[in-house]
């Protein structure tokens, strides 16, 4: 793999922090992985938890955040490449992409849905674009609309695995039909139609892969398939610099391979989880309590969802293991023990 070009910065190692919300990947982490080389990514979603008017006005608290925790990242990492993770399904999203734009990000990710308007979203800045996609046939939905409506392509594309940590874009029957070599070869096909337009508009465009890259033997099988690098998410979770709770943290390196399911979202969507007591609670049918809607997803029936995702990812990143929902990859089990960024990188690059 050779190094990621962002705008005129280049990383050190091909390796892209996936984000992580709410709460998990911040400044703090980001800014550290900027710093030892890779691509730093905060995650917008709910960002403004712990502003003190969070829960009176939640929209203005998570553009407040977005500027402070990118701060945060830049003191870090002056240099490095830092950007945001902003989920289509959020409410608020167009405001996001904007305030992360004006927070200085070098690149805008963005998936849980196909994030059509992301290049009218920034426009005349020098942030780069990069959507997620998890098949071909919504990589050419994506780059196909985006080259006959904008006129332009994506700087950067991230394929996200069936093995992927949290919202999953596939069906259920879809994370079970999928083996290691069914979806290598979709990989394949998908880094075939990004080069189509890569050469159209004679730019290089990189493609990272990213679900169940965990260690070395990870990235050597996607090097084999073609990709350009690696996104990584959960194994940075067991960081000393990663902005959870160590009671999340430890949830992770106590977890066994059997406790790790694809659970139900309010939304509609799978998702990949650690089971616990509130999400027996949930999978059993029950109907869980919850705040006062927060606007997070723009599709979402306050009074229908089985529980409040705002509130089970808020509990989780604040270390209430039993009341919150733990979103992880298919690995999370393979932690260990607390290791330090810089840790992670030489390990994964062994």
């Amino acid at each position: 793999m050779k190094n990621l070009k962002i705008g005129d910065k280049i990383t050190r190692v091909p390796l892209i922090q996936g984000g992580m919300g709410v709460g998990i990947s911040l400044g703090r982490l980001a800014g550290t992985v900027a710093r030892e080389g890779g691509v730093g990514i905060i995650s917008s979603a709910q960002i403004g938890y712990r502003e003190p008017d969070f829960d009176r006005n939640p929209a203005e608290a998570n553009l407040r955040a977005i500027e402070s925790e990118m701060k945060k990242a830049r003191a870090i990492s002056p240099d490095g490449i830092i950007g945001f993770n902003v989920m289509t399904a959020l409410r608020e999203h167009a405001a996001h992409i904007r305030a992360a734009v004006k927070a200085g990000a070098d690149i805008v990710i963005s998936g849980a849905g196909l994030p059509t308007d992301l290049p009218a979203l920034t426009e005349g800045s020098s942030t780069k674009i990069a959507p997620i996609v998890s098949t071909d046939k919504s990589a050419n939905v994506i780059l196909k609309y985006w080259d006959r409506k904008y006129k332009r392509t994506a700087d950067l594309v991230v394929i996200e695995g069936p093995q992927a940590g949290g919202h999953l874009g596939f069906k259920k029957e879809e994370i079970e039909a999928y083996t290691p070599q069914s979806y290598g070869e979709e990989i394949r096909k998908i880094i075939g139609t990004v080069g189509k337009y890569a050469e159209k508009y004679g730019v290089e465009i990189p493609v990272v892969v990213a679900g169940g890259i965990y260690d070395s033997s990870d990235v050597k099988q996607v090097m084999a398939l073609g990709a350009d690098g690696v996104q990584v998410a959960t194994r940075f979770v067991t960081t000393e610099e990663c902005d959870a709770d160590i009671r999340y943290k430890e949830a992770y390196i106590h977890a066994s391979k059997e406790d790790i399911r694809i659970v139900k979202s309010p939304v509609g969507m799978p998702g990949r989880a650690i089971m616990n007591s509130f999400m027996e609670r949930v999978m059993g049918g029950e109907k869980i309590p919850h705040s006062p809607c927060h606007g997070c997803l723009a599709k979402c029936s306050p009074a229908d969802i089985p529980y409040c995702i705002t509130d089970g990812l808020i509990d989780a990143v604040k270390g209430n293991i039993e009341k919150g929902l733990l979103f992880c990859g298919a690995k999370a089990y393979k932690a260990e023990k607390i290791e330090t960024v810089r840790e992670v990188i030489q390990a994964l690059f062994a």
